[in-house]
């Protein structure tokens, strides 16, 4: 592998693609060709992605979900700002040492949930605008059917993880990749875990040629 410095990789999709499974594997896989990486997921650990998860599981102080909509929205980029640049365990930071980031969700995840109106999708575009594109995005496509059928056993669900509101953003991801003018790998996530670490590993062994 001839990668010589930190990058900072996204993975995307909706609820149940396995984002994290993928996310450990290829840390895994960084680890057995002495490269350093941490997995840095969104939320973040910070103070303010800590509240995020609160709202995340079901707390709402709102009558209207319009605002609460807008208060996640609000959040999410100044949790994303604190994830980027703190000098504790900011993205930027780590990349500067040649460490790898891998992070499941990015600004994409907050226009695909967020987003759900055109009114909406340019209030969080506005938001996020000045946040710049990883180096690459892994975007792990998946019938919302099966993903729900995959997090069947999860101990909790999180406000967005039913079958209407998944069907809606997987449509809004896929309008958001359509024409994505950085790197991405698109996977279809349907395959077995082996087989999608496998394309991944071999999409990153052709980085630098």
């Amino acid at each position: 592998m001839k990668i010589h410095k930190g990058l900072f990789i996204v993975f995307e999709g909706v609820d149940g693609a396995g984002s994290s499974t993928q996310a450990q594997m290829l840390q895994d896989y960084f680890t057995k060709v002495g490269q350093k990486s941490v997995i840095s997921p969104e939320p973040s650990s910070g103070p303010i992605g800590k509240l995020l998860r609160t709202f995340l599981g079901g707390k709402n102080d709102f009558d209207d979900q319009d605002l609460y909509d807008q208060q996640m929205a609000y959040l999410f980029a100044a949790d994303r700002h604190y994830h980027l640049y703190n000098n504790l365990d900011g993205v930027y930071d780590l990349n500067a040492k040649n460490i790898h980031v891998i992070s499941t969700r990015y600004y994409f995840s907050s226009l695909a949930y967020n987003g759900k109106t055109k009114k909406d999708y340019d209030f969080v575009s506005i938001l996020n605008q000045k946040f710049p594109p990883p180096d690459l995005v892994i975007y792990l496509d998946i019938p919302v059917k099966l993903a729900l059928e995959r997090m069947e056993n999860r101990p909790s669900k999180e406000i967005y993880e039913t079958q209407e509101k998944l069907l809606k953003v997987r449509e809004r991801f896929s309008e958001i990749f359509a024409n994505y003018p950085h790197k991405i790998l698109k996977i279809d996530a349907k395959e077995n875990q082996n087989t999608i670490h496998q394309t991944i590993v071999n999409y990153l062994e052709t980085w630098n040629k």
